[in-house]
């Protein structure tokens, strides 16, 4: 038996509930944008920041040594591991090259929020999340994981200063 629209959960009680499940399959449930999702998540969870902080947040980032980096789209879930070389404006894009699998050219200027998400069910995950005006994410990046598949303590306490600032 089908849940109907009227007696199914809030989108805020359902992503409570869902600690585990894919942000994007919530959206895809409720029809609603990935961003809609997060930010309905418990504030523990959930931390928006402006898009404007994008450049201050990547160049933290090519700080935390190797991470996780995800583009997650209708068509295909892509992962690259590697540090986030620095990156510099030119020609509209936001340009990241170095010694890294981690390179190419990202419109910044569409990146209206930035989400610091810390959620799991089994195992919890941390990643910067980094949306679009239409509320897709246009890449995120996890905090990494050791040998054990534990999170990297040291990741977890720069992931955990970057959120504070934009608390």
């Amino acid at each position: 038996m089908s849940s109907t629209v009227e007696d199914r959960p809030s989108l805020a009680a359902r992503v409570a509930a869902s600690p585990g499940e894919l942000l994007e399959q919530i959206a895809r449930e409720y029809g609603v944008s990935t961003f809609e999702v997060v930010r309905s998540l418990p504030s523990e969870q959930g931390t928006i920041a402006p898009g404007e902080a994008f450049a201050d947040i990547m160049q933290d980032i090519t700080t935390w040594g190797e991470i996780l980096f995800l583009i997650h789209n209708a068509d295909i879930v892509l992962e690259c591991t590697g540090r986030l070389p620095p990156g510099s404006f030119a020609h509209g894009y936001f340009n990241i090259h170095g010694e890294s699998p981690i390179g190419g050219h990202l419109k910044a200027d569409n990146c209206k929020s930035i989400a610091f998400v810390a959620r799991g069910a089994k195992r919890i995950s941390m990643s910067v999340q980094f949306f679009n005006a239409a509320g897709d994410a246009m890449f995120k990046i996890f905090v990494g994981r050791d040998e054990a598949r534990e999170l990297l303590p040291d990741q977890v306490a720069r992931f955990e200063a970057l959120r504070s600032r934009y608390a």
